[in-house]
């Protein structure tokens, strides 16, 4: 990620948010990227003011809504065969292990895996397609879709941000015990997300892979 985060940094503001909403929309669309590491860097740079937490906020959240509507459309196209073709193709990714846990977290939880899919790496990248082949209503969709995007772009990025102003501030003080504070902070202001997402995926039955 610190890899990630210098390259970026030798970029100008609107190719940073540019790459960043591309790179979040080709993964929403079924194609496993490293949408989350993107941001992530794409925030704490955001915290140096080489570019505005806002926009790469509004970037992220666009590409989430567009790429997740299009792996939708793709999806209810292309139905099961499809997932099961992108599974063949990327199978440490989108496996029929993979590919069985959505299901049954559309089964057990309907849109609301939508919502909460954005804060879960496997959900994240099979959402679109998965609900477009289970045939879910698109406006249903579309609300859960949009809801999920702006949430996880907008809080991840603003809570990065200010932990990394904050880190920045208290690093040039050697208040230690304020940096500590502060992820702290950002780790109970999620908890709650996280912890929802993760009732998502059901526990792993003794023949899916680690």
């Amino acid at each position: 990620m610190v890899d990630v985060q210098h390259w970026l940094a030798a970029l100008p503001p609107g190719l940073i948010c540019l790459l960043v909403g591309v790179v979040i929309g080709v993964e929403s669309m079924g194609i496993p990227l490293p949408g989350e590491i993107v941001l992530v860097s794409a925030a704490l740079l955001a915290a140096t003011g080489a570019v505005g937490p806002e926009w790469v906020a509004a970037a992220a959240a666009t590409g989430a809504i567009l790429g997740d509507s299009v792996g939708y459309a793709v999806g209810r196209r292309g139905g099961r065969p499809l997932l099961e073709r992108l599974g063949r193709r990327f199978p440490k990714h989108l496996g029929p292990a993979h590919l069985a846990r959505a299901e049954l977290s559309f089964a057990r939880h309907g849109v609301w895996a939508v919502f909460f899919g954005r804060f879960v790496a496997l959900l994240r990248i099979l959402a679109g397609p998965l609900a477009g082949a289970l045939r879910v209503p698109y406006r249903r969709f579309l609300v859960a879709n949009a809801a999920g995007g702006l949430v996880w772009a907008f809080g991840t990025t603003y809570l990065l941000f200010y932990l990394g102003q904050a880190a920045e501030h208290w690093l040039k003080d050697i208040s230690w015990a304020g940096l500590v504070l502060a992820v702290l902070a950002g780790v109970v202001s999620t908890a709650w997300l996280r912890r929802r997402a993760k009732r998502l995926q059901p526990l792993d039955s003794p023949d899916t892979p680690d």
